[in-house]
């Protein structure tokens, strides 16, 4: 039976930016920081947020209330974070409190939407060493 108190914690990073998501019961509220999710800034990359909720369909987001906080990156690692912490949590919250049927059907629509919606990117910015401008590149050699 569904209670009030059901939720899910789950989170998503990018580069250094960690965005974590708590989802419970609700009416369909997404809040990044406080904010609407429509106000999330750059405006191009708003489309990007809202990825996983034209996926899946705005009815399955209608029971729930999701509210992230995103910190660390830049702007567009913290779009890619929003949305992956987005996604999780659907997932997590339909795991945990709905059925394991839907919970796979969820996931593969994003899995064969975009990889990065559920499973976090590894890369991360290498170190720059001695002897050069960059991590990889090296100081031009002259012989006179």
């Amino acid at each position: 039976e569904p209670s009030k108190s059901d939720s899910v914690q789950t989170f998503g990073k990018k580069k250094t930016a960690i965005a974590v998501a708590l989802c419970k019961r609700g009416r369909g509220l997404i809040k990044i920081n406080g904010c609407p999710i429509d106000l999330v800034e750059p405006e191009i990359l708003r489309v990007k947020c809202y990825e996983p909720v034209l996926l899946l369909g705005s009815s399955r987001f209608s029971e729930v209330d999701i509210r992230i906080k995103v910190k660390g990156g830049g702007y567009t690692a913290q779009v890619y974070a929003i949305r992956q912490a987005l996604a999780k949590a659907l997932v997590a919250f339909y795991q945990k409190y709905v059925d394991e049927q839907s919970k796979r059907e969820i996931k593969e629509i994003l899995l064969s939407y975009d990889r990065s919606l559920l499973v976090a990117d590894p890369r991360r910015c290498e170190p720059k060493k001695f002897g050069g401008r960059s991590a990889r590149a090296r100081f031009q050699k002259s012989y006179r």
